[in-house]
């Protein structure tokens, strides 16, 4: 999950651009790497990727702001819809 987020910023917003300037704990809006707009097509990309729903008062940067920040968000998502389903 991880890389897969990873390569999609990259390809998406970095433009291909060597992944080495960006970190696991990078802030995605500090480092100038995604914009309002960007963060709209990253979410797209997790609800699509992941089949997971976003609420509006989860689109926050402790949520969405790096790649760390992701993954574990995602987990927690996935994790829910798992013991629903049980």
């Amino acid at each position: 999950m991880r890389e897969q987020i990873r390569q999609f910023i990259i390809n998406n917003f970095l433009f291909g651009e060597s992944e080495e300037g960006l970190g696991d704990d990078d802030s995605f809006l500090e480092k100038g790497i995604l914009d309002s707009t960007g963060m709209l097509e990253l979410v797209a990309f997790i609800e699509e990727t992941y089949e997971i729903n976003m609420e509006d008062e989860e689109l926050i940067p402790e949520n969405l702001d790096s790649i760390n920040n992701l993954t574990a968000f995602i987990d927690r998502k996935q994790g829910k819809i798992q013991s629903v389903a049980n």
